[in-house]
């Protein structure tokens, strides 16, 4: 089955936060974490049949969604998980944000990894809780965290560890001794650990493999709430549906507790297309996969040939993490944005040297914006 991924979709008139950020001005967007690529035929044919339905009342999910995403587990990752660990969400964020007030004190703190995906930061501010950094540090050309740098530092209030795997905006796919070395730590420390795992459908080194934090071991699998979600997989990201995996009884019972009265169900559209998605997507998947490595490929050259910046290989997500460093610019997000290209400024993720590019788009578009850059830098160099 063939696939498109060239094909001009116009999201300027869609209500698009990506797009309508710079409506009217002629800069390319490749910041916020959603792609330019039509959802796969199966779940837009399944939204059509469930709104030729017409009616939306009140719904609940469908068995035989908790049931394909749990085949999906074993299959792809070796993780047999039970159903009723399942905790379906409206959007990972507000599960981040759950985690922090279900399963910490005001008294207690938080741990994640920096450099991170704003939300990590943000579910503990919102919370009144405090918050320690794990130093993220380029190893081989891969971002890892050091745990060392904290080990000697904490106080013994620390209740909750934060993991981002695939990390974004690095893009590291942890290893099984690096995710051992994190769980580790976590039971020396008795931490409960929230893994963030939204990307890791799409990696983009085929000799690579996803491994689940809660998969590791029994133990792991009892201090841990995984946070998965087919909308970055799929480009579904505005419809909302995501999993919370609790293998434990009693966190699950505080998790469901604080989401209750405040978090609301999942939207039965979005459910319909996670159904859809997790079923009958994959053919869909492996072909935006293709395109994606070829676009990485892409701005892994460009970048790395341009004076000043840097970026390591992406071994996941489409995200591209590109040090500004050696550029002599005060700030790299807003140099670019007037030259045209609009990226996440690094400042977010926790340095204000990098920027983040998202090369989920068309490759003609990628390759302008990537000449874009290039002569905005050609003319640092220049004048």
């Amino acid at each position: 089955m063939a696939f498109n991924f060239d094909q001009w979709v116009d999201r300027s008139h869609s209500d698009s936060v990506k797009w309508d950020k710079y409506r009217g001005r002629d800069i390319i967007p490749l910041w916020v974490a959603d792609t330019d690529f039509l959802s796969p035929s199966a779940v837009i044919e399944a939204l059509q049949q469930r709104v030729s339905h017409g009616i939306f009342g009140y719904g609940h999910p469908s068995p035989e969604l908790v049931t394909v995403f749990t085949q999906r587990m074993l299959e792809r990752y070796g993780w047999g998980i039970k159903p009723e660990w399942v905790v379906l969400l409206p959007g990972l964020v507000c599960g981040l944000n759950l985690c922090v007030r279900a399963l910490t004190r005001e008294s207690q703190s938080t741990l994640a990894p920096s450099l991170i995906y704003p939300p990590f930061r943000k579910a503990a501010k919102f919370a009144g809780r405090a918050q320690r950094q794990i130093p993220l540090l380029l190893n081989n050309q891969r971002w890892v965290l050091d745990l060392k740098a904290v080990e000697n530092a904490l106080e013994g209030h620390e209740r909750l560890l934060m993991l981002c795997n695939p990390q974004n905006p690095g893009g590291t796919v942890y290893r099984r001794e690096e995710l051992q070395a994190v769980y580790e730590f976590a039971q020396a420390h008795d931490l409960v650990v929230c893994s963030d795992e939204i990307h890791c459908d799409l990696l983009l080194q085929p000799d690579l493999q996803h491994i689940p934090f809660a998969s590791l071991n029994d133990d792991a699998a009892q201090r841990s709430i995984t946070l998965m979600s087919p909308s970055k997989t799929f480009n579904i990201a505005g419809l909302g549906a995501s999993m919370a995996i609790i293998p434990n009884d009693e966190l699950r019972l505080q998790f469901c507790r604080a989401r209750s009265g405040i978090v609301p169900e999942v939207d039965i559209l979005a459910l319909v297309a996670a159904q859809a998605a997790y079923r009958d997507g994959q053919p869909w998947l492996d072909a935006q996969l293709d395109y994606l490595r070829t676009n990485c490929n892409l701005v892994t050259e460009r970048i790395n040939a341009m004076p000043g910046l840097q970026m390591v290989p992406v071994e996941a997500t489409y995200l591209a993490w590109i040090d500004c460093s050696g550029l002599p610019v005060h700030n790299p997000h807003a140099f670019f944005e007037q030259a045209g290209v609009g990226l996440s400024p690094g400042l977010d993720f926790g340095d204000r040297r990098f920027v983040r590019l998202n090369f989920g788009c068309r490759y003609s578009l990628l390759i302008t914006a990537l000449e874009r850059m290039a002569q905005a830098i050609q003319r640092v160099y220049s004048g």
